[in-house]
């Protein structure tokens, strides 16, 4: 059953739902072999670009930082990453990726790679018409998160 041809009415946010639960399902099952779920592939990309801070992170995510506190647990007990001190403040550290955890994601990535290219394929319109549609609902949704939008009567 596809967004346009339920019977039900619906709405931006749901159908944002909808569209999240089938990629995180699609990703899962095609990273299931390499032990990474699509969320926590989703993390170790992000920490590729370089180490962040736990509350950096939970921005990034939309998460609470206890979220954030299981991953880096869950992915220290792996092996897949470690605790730096931030330059930036002494209370605070930074979570990196280990040349484990960069292993481990590069393994994961052989599994991403074609279900992206086969989605790329599958949509059939301009990729980057899409990316600016999610990255305005992205934007949206971060200014309503944080109070910035207009409310309306």
């Amino acid at each position: 059953m596809t967004i346009s041809t339920r019977e039900s009415a619906t709405n931006l946010l749901f159908d944002t739902w909808l569209v999240s639960r089938a990629a995180t399902a699609l990703l899962d099952a095609a990273l299931e072999p390499s032990g990474l779920t699509a969320d926590e592939f989703a993390v170790y990309s992000v920490l590729r670009t370089g180490p962040l801070t736990p509350t950096e992170l939970a921005e990034w995510m939309a998460a609470p930082l206890t979220t954030v506190s299981s991953y880096v647990k869950r992915f220290e007990a792996r092996g897949h990453v470690r605790r730096v001190d931030n330059p930036d403040d002494r209370r605070s550290y930074r979570v990196t990726l280990t040349a484990q955890g960069r292993k481990a994601h590069e393994r994961a990535g052989v599994h991403f790679l074609p279900v992206l290219n086969q989605v790329e394929s599958a949509l059939g319109r301009s990729e980057r018409t899409v990316e600016r549609a999610l990255e305005a609902l992205h934007d949206a949704l971060s200014r309503v998160r944080s109070n910035e939008a207009p409310h309306t009567p």
